[in-house]
């Protein structure tokens, strides 16, 4: 079973040139590092909102498009109910960009923990998890992808998952999350702000859903940073304002790595 795109020709372009473009043209703006990041949190609007901050992370992973061969993507479910984490039963993820193979055996081992299950529902309309693939495609080329929606869950699960996929090298962790909603360019600033000094700060207790919609995978991450001693750096804060132009009411993005 392959899962179709469901924000092609809306968040981003449908025709495969034209979305090569794009995105290239958006990791071509950031400089690139000679150390790659374990994990990146990016934004998940439409491109021409956030796309520039997300490639601020996506960029950073050139030096490694040899060696990532697993994307483990976490975002959060914005239109089904659900609680724990969601995988579903696709084989593959299809963009513009061709197709991507799922890492099934990761997922069946995942079943195991009693907080995620099966639920092809949260995946089949879900913008958080597609818009970060056709990044993906341009940097590394091939790899297996390991999708997971969260739902009503907690820093600790989220935790616990990530103890069992993390492994080397080879995989890189990415989580989905815009910030601050619908606020005015002032206010979301200064709220973003203190969003990503939480962040860095790995002080996930303070986040809640007005600072990100991602919340639920970010809290997770961070409590798995906190636990292993790891650093996260914010490398881009903007909001649509900036973007987008009009600055009355402002959805937030950042990029964030770990290294």
């Amino acid at each position: 079973m392959i899962r179709q795109p469901a924000v092609a020709g809306s968040f981003y372009p449908a025709n495969p040139v034209q979305l090569q473009a794009m995105v290239d043209r958006y990791l071509e703006e950031v400089k690139p590092t000679e150390k790659a990041p374990k994990a990146i949190i990016v934004p998940h609007a439409g491109y021409i909102y956030s796309g520039q901050i997300a490639a601020s992370a996506y960029a950073r992973l050139k030096s490694a498009a040899g060696l990532i061969s697993r994307i483990v993507l976490i975002g959060p479910s914005h239109r089904v109910g659900f609680s724990g984490l969601a995988v579903c039963h696709a084989d593959q993820f299809a963009t513009p960009l061709g197709n991507i193979d799922i890492d099934t055996e990761s997922r069946d081992q995942l079943l195991n923990l009693p907080f995620v299950d099966y639920l092809d529902q949260a995946h089949n309309l879900e913008h958080s998890l597609e818009v970060q693939l056709p990044f993906l495609q341009e940097m590394l080329g091939e790899f297996k992808l390991l999708p997971l929606v969260a739902g009503d869950a907690n820093a600790e699960q989220v935790s616990q998952l990530l103890e069992k996929v993390w492994n080397g090298p080879e995989t890189l962790i990415v989580i989905s999350s815009d910030l601050s909603h619908y606020h005015n360019y002032a206010t979301a600033k200064e709220l973003d702000q203190q969003t990503t000094d939480n962040i860095q700060a790995l002080q996930y207790e303070k986040l809640d859903f007005d600072s990100a919609c991602g919340r639920v995978p970010i809290s997770g991450l961070l409590a798995y940073a906190r636990k292993h001693g790891l650093k996260v750096t914010n490398v881009d804060l903007r909001n649509s304002g900036d973007t987008a132009g009009d600055k009355s009411r402002v959805v937030g993005y950042g990029a964030y790595v770990i290294e």
